[in-house]
């Protein structure tokens, strides 16, 4: 009789279940989406506190909100960078996973961080003011963000989506740095990026350039009108920034990469092979040109 052959494994496609089981056993992710989560939270309420006025001022323009979520973003990135990358804002978030630099269960278990974070940091601040300030704060457009009564809802996403698209830009051209020079990340970059794009759209849509934010105070206070602009603008603009970054700007962008992200292949490979050679291309014209010069010097 022949040789009994040995029993299969389980199906292929158990293959998957059991990675995502072990990825949800693992305290690194947990970790990384508690910082998700109390980044938002710190993001929030240092921006929504930023925004409220004094006793007897005038609702705050974008300049108070601004350098808080600047500075605060900076603060961030030294906090929680190593663990999570201190993305605090779903469009960013939603970038890296359109780029394949993210895979999706850790996206989506960020995006419910951040906005849970969002939440909690728009609850505490409310809670901390007292009811007559808060009930009067939150309705103002500085907290509560709101579009321009000058302008409309199409103007207010036009900007939304151009100031989070220079942020996001900058954010993937500091990583693409880290990743090939292995310094430390360009976290100051990355605030004044953050505070230049709150200022630009600020006089139009209030300067959201995160979903998460626009979505806190909106819970607490139950306004959601043009709440839509304030994630299609953001996300519209994260997502345009890292394709373009990662497939036409970044030293390792090629044709083959596009179509590798494209059909859900590796991308690593063949990223690594474009940057060996643009590397070797660089040392080769380099030593083209030390060998003109020493012939022009012999001469």
């Amino acid at each position: 009789m022949p040789d009994e052959q040995p029993e299969r494994d389980g199906p292929t496609h158990s293959t998957p279940i059991m990675a995502l089981r072990e990825e949800l056993q693992r305290r690194q992710f947990w970790r990384a989406v508690l910082a998700e989560t109390l980044g938002s939270l710190i993001f929030v309420s240092a921006v929504l506190g930023a925004s409220v006025p004094g006793p007897g001022d005038v609702a705050q323009g974008p300049l108070y909100p601004a350098l808080a979520a600047g500075m605060v973003a900076v603060s961030l990135g030294h906090c929680f960078g190593e663990m999570s990358g201190a993305q605090v804002n779903p469009a960013v978030t939603l970038a890296f996973l359109a780029t394949r630099r993210l895979d999706l269960l850790r996206a989506v278990a960020y995006i419910l961080g951040q906005c849970l974070g969002a939440t909690l940091g728009a609850g505490i601040l409310y809670l901390a003011l007292p009811l007559k300030s808060a009930a009067k704060c939150y309705v103002s457009k500085s907290v509560s963000l709101q579009v321009s009564s000058e302008g409309n809802a199409g103007q207010a996403l036009g900007m939304e989506v151009l100031a989070t698209f220079q942020l996001v830009f900058t954010i993937f051209s500091v990583e693409e740095q880290r990743r090939r020079e292995g310094s430390e990340p360009g976290n100051l970059a990355i605030g004044f990026s953050l505070s230049a794009g709150i200022l630009t759209a600020g006089l139009f849509s209030g300067g959201s350039l995160n979903p998460a934010r626009s979505l806190g105070p909106a819970i607490i206070t139950g306004i959601w009108e043009h709440h839509w602009v304030y994630w299609i603008g953001p996300v519209l603009g994260a997502i345009l920034a890292g394709v373009s970054h990662e497939f036409f700007f970044t030293a390792s962008a090629s044709r083959q990469k596009l179509v590798a992200c494209l059909t859900c292949k590796d991308i690593e490979i063949i990223e690594t092979a474009s940057v060996s050679r643009s590397s070797l291309s660089t040392v080769t014209q380099t030593a083209m040109r030390a060998k003109q010069a020493h012939k022009h010097d012999h001469n």
